[in-house]
């Protein structure tokens, strides 16, 4: 199984290839420029922006270990065990921080190859005041079990490490949806499957309405927990979101400990998995002066986020499910005991879509993940896995 990634650096030299693979031991690895199934291309903003530093995670015997290099301009997070640096970088602009996992069957490399028809992609989209990395297991699992697969894992704007590209606004469920298409056009793939989780579900009922060129037929677009239209809150002693942005919004941007924001989110009435989840976005910043200590900043923007979820709340997206163009085919999960409430008239219009889909060619279905909340790959992974797996059965190379 492999994975690329790109990291933000801000530097004034210049970024590098970075390829890491499996083995025994940690080092810098070498791998020479034929072998197209390990080395992945690079992209990264104009010089006016940070550099972004693609990774490779693989299981590869042919990289050999070379004495270990260290550089005050690169930095990467070692998921594997090996690092191969390249001076060659392509320029672009605008790219959203990914991770793309592949199946140990993927051999493909768009940027030295373009003969070779690209592995069927999956893009998986995380919710609001996510990241990327709620993905990151899941994918894996995927990974192993469909090997001729690979898994794009996105931060979308003003989140992860997103944060630090300079987007312009307004931040919106289209606009992140537009993010996401101009990133797969950087890595020319062409996504079969889309996965987006809360937020993230509209965002790829988004990029359906946007773009149907860059999108493959048959393509299957996985909406979890989400509908198309307004956002319906569930009851009293839920956590929803608007109130946890504006909390969050009203604490300093710099705090002492993880442990502080939790306990903080909690005396203000947010569950204990919810205010732990938040205080995953915080980050280690040392803090200048003779007597600093240690303590932690929010990786994510949050004034943009409060206009995404605006966004979120405000887009109605109906037109799109009752209207699906021709081998799409969207999917709706709904969790048991959902954070957001279904209501009877959005299951019915969904039911009713899905017989206009038929006679287009197109579809439209209804599933229900049980025994799960609105955290539908963290309390049902399971479940959620099988349910997904149908759509990667079925679509498999041409090739």
């Amino acid at each position: 199984m492999a994975g690329v990634s790109n990291l933000g650096v801000a530097c004034g030299c210049e970024p590098r290839w970075v390829v890491v693979g499996g083995g025994k031991g940690m080092g810098i690895a070498a791998a020479a420029s034929s072998d197209r199934s390990v080395i992945r291309r690079i992209l990264r903003p104009s010089k006016a922006e940070p550099h972004y530093v693609g990774r490779l995670f693989a299981n590869s015997s042919r990289i050999k270990p070379l004495e270990s290099r260290r550089s005050s301009c690169t930095r990467t997070a070692l998921l594997d065990q090996k690092i191969v640096q390249h001076p060659d970088v392509a320029k672009s602009s605008g790219v959203l921080a990914y991770d793309l996992v592949q199946g140990s069957l993927v051999e493909w490399n768009s940027f030295m190859d373009k003969s070779v028809p690209d592995p069927p992609t999956a893009v998986l989209l995380h919710g609001i005041l996510g990241g990327r990395k709620n993905w990151g297991s899941f994918a894996r699992r995927l990974a192993q079990e469909f090997p001729m697969w690979q898994f794009l894992l996105v931060d979308l704007r003003c989140h992860g490490d997103s944060a630090s590209i300079k987007k312009h606004g307004p931040h919106t469920v289209a606009s992140a949806a537009l993010d996401v298409l101009k990133l797969v056009a950087q890595l020319r793939v062409t996504p079969r499957v889309l996965v987006g989780h809360s937020f993230g579900g509209k965002v790829a009922l988004s990029m359906v309405e946007q773009a149907a060129k860059p999108l493959a037929r048959p393509v299957r677009v996985w909406v979890l927990d989400a509908t198309p239209g307004k956002v319906r809150p569930s009851g009293d002693g839920e956590d929803h979101p608007r109130e946890l942005i504006s909390f969050l919004s009203s604490m300093p941007q710099k705090v002492s400990s993880k442990h502080e924001v939790v306990n903080a989110l909690v005396r203000e009435g947010f569950s204990t998995d919810v205010a732990r989840w938040v205080a995953t976005n915080l980050r280690p910043v040392s803090q200048p002066g003779p007597s600093s200590s240690p303590g932690f900043s929010w990786i994510f923007d949050l004034k943009g986020i409060a206009e995404m979820y605006k966004s979120y709340e405000e887009t109605i997206l109906w037109e799109t499910v009752e209207n699906v163009p021709r081998g799409v085919h969207v999917n709706f999960l709904k969790a048991e005991r959902s954070l957001h409430r279904w209501a009877l008239e959005d299951l019915q219009r969904i039911h009713a879509a899905e017989e206009l889909a038929a006679d287009e060619g197109a579809g439209v279905e209804m599933h229900v993940l049980e025994d799960a909340g609105h955290w539908v790959h963290a309390d049902n992974p399971d479940g959620l896995f099988r349910i997904l797996s149908s759509s990667f059965q079925l679509l498999r190379p041409s090739n």
